[in-house]
């Protein structure tokens, strides 16, 4: 992104107490798994493993916590709940890597396609920011505490998010994307599945801020080991917009990476001996 921007109001968050060291092991994290031997022969399998756990973990914050095994050898997910969850987070995944050039100019356009690829159908809810009178229905969300803000709100935030997305920022990519990742889950635009596309969102950043451009690290594996308690506790203290607040939301990303990037080292691994 472009250093000289003017106005970068992410910058200062990276002098955030406790930021600046969650970033640099974050990025120490992320360099050993492109470091790896595997990486330089084999990225596109490392990278496709990451997708498939990386959405079996997102749908596993929604309530669909289903074995590895069990969303590797799946072809029906439209047969219930659980099912359609699961194959809204292997769709979201597998868009993220495709919409890189979209996002970098028109990141509102690519968050409408997630949550439209997310649904599935064809509501007039689905694909646009939700509209007044319009609920969100997403239990996994319910345990926030946090309330929903309202439509004209969201839309304010919404085009500011977007607008600093495209201007570009100086701050590390580890700020950036639990930024984007915060904000989506904190203002819940969609009427479902903002917990999805937020983490979606947040796996497009890592790649197009360059902190891991092939989509190895499965940062959704560190949000799903930490637990739903604390993911929701973390953001709770993010929407208080205080520094403390965003600062552990930061950090809290920042472990969830880490967790990632040491989920990939062992995809490696396990590549490395034939598995």
């Amino acid at each position: 992104m472009n250093a000289d921007t003017p106005s970068d109001p992410l910058a200062p968050l990276g002098d955030l107490p406790g930021v600046a060291a969650a970033v640099a092991s974050v990025r120490a994290a992320v360099d050993r798994v492109h470091g790896h031997r595997v990486m330089r022969r084999r990225s596109p399998e490392v990278a496709a493993e990451s997708a498939l756990r990386g959405a079996r973990a997102s749908a596993a914050l929604d309530g669909a916590d289903w074995a590895l095994e069990e969303v590797r050898r799946r072809s029906d997910f439209g047969a219930d709940d659980a099912a359609r969850t699961v194959g809204a987070a292997l769709r979201l995944t597998g868009e993220a890597g495709q919409a890189l050039d979209v996002w970098r100019v028109s990141p509102l356009r690519v968050l409408a396609r997630l949550h439209l690829l997310a649904a599935g159908d064809a509501r007039a809810s689905v694909g646009r920011p939700r509209t007044g009178g319009e609920p969100v229905d997403e239990p996994a969300l319910a345990g926030l505490g946090v309330p929903v803000p309202p439509p004209d709100e969201v839309a304010a935030r919404l085009d500011a998010l977007g607008r600093l997305v495209v201007a570009g920022t100086r701050a590390p990519a580890l700020v950036q994307a639990a930024v984007v990742h915060g904000e989506l889950l904190a203002l819940r635009p969609f009427t479902s599945y903002n917990g999805q596309v937020a983490r979606a969102a947040q796996r497009i950043v890592l790649v197009a801020a360059g902190l891991d451009p092939k989509g190895a690290v499965p940062t959704e594996v560190g949000h799903a080991e930490e637990g739903r308690d604390a993911y929701l506790a973390a953001l709770a203290g993010y929407a208080t917009g205080t520094p403390g607040g965003v600062a552990e939301w930061i950090a809290h990303c920042g472990r969830a990476a880490e967790l990632g990037a040491r989920e990939s080292v062992a995809v490696c691994e396990a590549l490395q001996r034939g598995a």
